[in-house]
C-alpha cells in the first residue's frame, strides 16, 4: 500500500468498538514505524531484515520518506511495495522533523481525541465536550520506532513483544543497542538530563567516571549492559510503546526537529506512572548517525538546540534563575565548541551529535 501525503498530511481515523477492547479489536498486534531521510542504501539493508523477522503475531510496517530528494522513494516503492501487503509507504514532500515524519504515521495508527475549543466552557462543559471527541481507537496495540539505519535480529521483535505482553505496568521496551564497531549505543539507557546530572555530564564527569553512580547516571554506565533495568528512556532508534500509552501522553512534540523528541516522550509517559524498560534480551545493530551526516553542522545545531528546548520546558521553571543561567551558557558555550571542532574534521569524521 502507498499513501502519498498532501501538503496538509490528512489522517483517517478507525471507529472505535467500544470501551473494553481484546487483541481482535485491532487490526495489528505490532505496527513498526521506520523514518527515512536520504539513506535508501541503508533503509534496503533495515527492511530486509524487518521482512526476515519471525513473529507469531499480527503485525505492520509504515516507512515515511521525509522529503528525501534521492532514490529511497523509487527503492521502496519498487523493491519492498510490490511484495509486501503489510507494507505502507509515505512519501512527505518535505523535511519537518523527525517528531513531524514520525507523527504522520503515528496520527493514522494510534489517532487521539480531538481536541476541541473549552476556553469559554464551564469546567463541566469541558469533560463533556472532550468526552463527546473520545471514540477513535488505535489500529495497533503496540508501535515501535526504528531507525532506517538499525539492523534487526529474526527473533527481536518477538522477544520484546513477549517482555511487554508479560509485564502489563511496562508502558515503553527498548533492547540493546550496539555500534558497527560493537561497543553499547549509550542512548540506549538514559536518565533524564535533571540540573544536577546535566552538569556533571558538562563537565566531563561522566566520562571521568562512568562506573560512578553519581557522575554515571545519564547513561547508567555503572550497570551491567546486560541487566533488565527500568529507566527513565530508551532511544527512538528501537522504541515500543503500547497504543494505550500513546493516546495518554500524545505523540511526539514537534518542537523539536531532531534529538530529544524520545526523550521527552519518554517524560511525559513516566509522569503517567508507566514504566520504561531497558531489556537486553535481544541486540540490534545500530549504525549510527548515518542520516545525520548528510547534514552534519545542521545535526548538531540540533542537537544543542533540544537540550534546551528540553531543559526550558521540564526544568527551567523549578530551578533557580542563576543555575538556569549557568545550564543555559553551558549548553551554548559547548554548542558553539562543538560546531568549531566539527568544522575543523575532515568531511568523513565529522560528528553528528
Amino acid at each position: 500500500m502507498t499513501v502519498t501525503q498532501t501538503d496538509d498530511f490528512t489522517a483517517t481515523n478507525s471507529q472505535s468498538t467500544g470501551p473494553v477492547l481484546t487483541r481482535w479489536d485491532f487490526i495489528s498486534d505490532l505496527d513498526i514505524v521506520i523514518l527515512n531521510y536520504r539513506t535508501a542504501a541503508l533503509l534496503r539493508s533495515c527492511l530486509k531484515s524487518v521482512f526476515a523477522s519471525k513473529c507469531d503475531f499480527r503485525w505492520r510496517v509504515f516507512v515515511i520518506d521525509n522529503g528525501s530528494g534521492d532514490d529511497s522513494a523509487e527503492m521502496v516503492q519498487n523493491e519492498f511495495v510490490p511484495f509486501h501487503d503489510n507494507l505502507t509507504f509515505i512519501a512527505s514532500p518535505v523535511n519537518g522533523g523527525y517528531a513531524f515524519g514520525n507523527n504522520l504515521a503515528l496520527r493514522m495508527i494510534c489517532p487521539l481525541p480531538q481536541e476541541a475549543a473549552t476556553a469559554d466552557l464551564t469546567p463541566a462543559e469541558q469533560v463533556e465536550r472532550k468526552l463527546l471527541h473520545i471514540g477513535s481507537q488505535p489500529q495497533a496495540r503496540y508501535i515501535l520506532l526504528l531507525n532506517p539505519d538499525s539492523i534487526v535480529p529474526e527473533d527481536a521483535f518477538q522477544k520484546v513483544f513477549d517482555y511487554a505482553e508479560q509485564h502489563p505496568d511496562v508502558g515503553v521496551v527498548g533492547p540493546k543497542l550496539v555500534k558497527a564497531n560493537g561497543e553499547l549505543d549509550l542512548a540506549c539507557r538514559r536518565s533524564f538530563p535533571t540540573p544536577e546530572v546535566s552538569l556533571y555530564r558538562m563537565l566531563g564527569l561522566s566520562k571521568l567516571f562512568p562506573k560512578s553512580r553519581r557522575f554515571g547516571r545519564y547513561n547508567l554506565t555503572y550497570l551491567d549492559v546486560n541487566q533488565i533495568t527500568e529507566v527513565d528512556s530508551v532511544v527512538g532508534a528501537f522504541m515500543m510503546l503500547r497504543a494505550e500509552v500513546i493516546r495518554q501522553a500524545g505523540i511526539l512534540d514537534e518542537a523539536y526537529f531532531m534529538y530529544g523528541e524520545d526523550l521527552d516522550w519518554a517524560y511525559r509517559i513516566k509522569s503517567l506512572g508507566w514504566k520504561i524498560v531497558y531489556y537486553p534480551g535481544t541486540t540490534v545493530l545500530h549504525l549510527k548517525g548515518e542520516s545525520s551526516k548528510k547534514r552534519s553542522y545542521g545535526a548538531l545545531l540540533n542537537f544543542y538546540q533540544a537540550m534546551i528546548v528540553f531543559y526550558r520546558k521540564h526544568y527551567a521553571r523549578q530551578t533557580f534563575f542563576l543555575l538556569n543561567w549557568l545550564i543555559y551558557t553551558g549548553i551554548v558555550a559547548k554548542g558553539a565548541l562543538a560546531l568549531l571542532r566539527n568544522a575543523l574534521r575532515p568531511g568523513a569524521k565529522k560528528r553528528v551529535s
